[in-house]
């Protein structure tokens, strides 16, 4: 336990997980304010081989380490669960290795395979460590370590309860600036009524059908409305020979959401958590359909924290039909005020610069350096 209370020749800090966009892109917002604030910060990432922050974290100028730890969490086979259990020792090993190697000032796990066993390690041998947890029921990787870290960093008021670390702070889920700026644009609906829909990055078949069944009727009902629809690459070709609307955009994929969320009057989407701050941060009201088979059915989660809150519309995928969709569509374009009263509900959820305020608590628990910003 001495060694990671060394003096050492860098000022270190370490981002343990990975796997999904969700965990990366606010680890990256976060590491990237720790460099606004202190630029002698070394940053280091811990990944998995297999997890997407092997294609992002080396795009984005970080160090990223591999542990080879496997999944546990999820709706695999028994046997992968118990290998991943049995090879659990050396993994612990691997991680103090890493741990010895770099002697971080601070240890920041957001989730995903890999920070379970490196945080874990990194609070057992005295190392100064931190959670980030972003949906609304943390997932079992962070409940679990909230009993030996001392300091974790919520989005959603409801998984203070679910956590327990000593210091449990909400600081928001950090967003890229881009989007941050979109909520300084307001936007009253008006005819036509602009729908933006997708389901994430790769798309969401159930989304796709749904919209692309109700869209390819020329529904008359519909004829004040206009759509852009994200479809990801797999069902882009299909749902755009079904839909044949000119009040219709099919795209394969949102390069500049933030352009789309400002044109929107209403979006339709997924309820991971990075998706519900974007549309908190935006001020956007939202239809969420939340993934049924995501980990601990945490989307389900995120979207009724927003629902209690007057903030969105819930559409469980079970009840999606081309026409509940388009009643709901109906409903809120004929609903101005109720629009307004979203809007500004999802407001008051929304806690901007997230990625500032978590970086500067890790600064100052790690007793380093604090510079004025430029």
């Amino acid at each position: 336990m001495a060694g990671s209370m060394e003096k050492t020749n860098h000022e270190r800090i370490i981002i343990a997980g990975g796997g999904t966009g969700g965990h990366i892109y606010p680890a990256v917002a976060i590491a990237r304010e720790i460099l606004k604030i202190n630029p002698k910060v070394e940053i280091h990432f811990v990944g998995t081989p297999a997890g997407l922050e092997n294609k992002i974290i080396p795009r984005e100028g970080f160090n990223l380490h591999h542990i080879h730890v496997g999944k546990l969490n999820y709706s695999g086979g028994f046997f992968a669960k118990i290998k991943t259990i049995v090879k659990l020792p050396w993994n612990l090993v691997e991680c103090a290795s890493l741990l010895w190697e770099l002697k971080p000032n601070f240890v920041l796990g957001v989730g995903g395979y890999a920070s379970g066993p490196f945080v874990l390690m990194a609070a057992i041998l005295g190392f100064k460590t931190a959670l980030w947890e972003p949906n609304a029921y943390p997932g079992m990787t962070n409940r679990l370590l909230s009993r030996f870290v001392k300091r974790s960093f919520i989005v959603f008021p409801e998984a203070k309860s679910f956590l327990k670390s000593q210091l449990v702070e909400r600081l928001g889920l950090p967003v890229r600036e881009q989007v941050e700026k979109v909520a300084m644009m307001g936007k009253v609906p008006k005819v036509p009524f602009k729908v933006l829909a997708f389901g994430g990055s790769q798309g969401a078949r159930a989304i796709n059908e749904a919209l692309a069944e109700m869209l390819a009727k020329n529904d008359p009902e519909l004829k004040d409305f206009e759509f852009v629809h994200q479809t990801g690459t797999a069902d882009f070709e299909k749902v755009k020979s079904k839909v044949t609307n000119s009040k219709v955009q099919i795209l394969e994929y949102l390069f500049d959401i933030e352009t789309h969320y400002q044109w929107c009057d209403l979006v339709v989407c997924r309820a991971g958590a990075s998706t519900v701050a974007e549309v908190a941060a935006c001020g956007k009201p939202a239809i969420f359909i939340p993934l049924p088979s995501a980990a601990d059915d945490h989307q389900s989660k995120n979207a009724k924290s927003l629902v209690d809150q007057g903030a969105a519309v819930l559409l469980e995928q079970k009840n999606l039909t081309a026409a509940h969709l388009k009643a709901e569509l109906l409903r809120l374009k004929n609903s101005p005020d109720l629009c307004i009263q979203m809007s500004q509900n999802l407001k008051k959820f929304y806690q901007p610069q997230a990625a500032k305020s978590v970086a500067q608590k890790i600064l100052n628990e790690g007793s380093y350096e604090v510079q004025q910003q430029i």
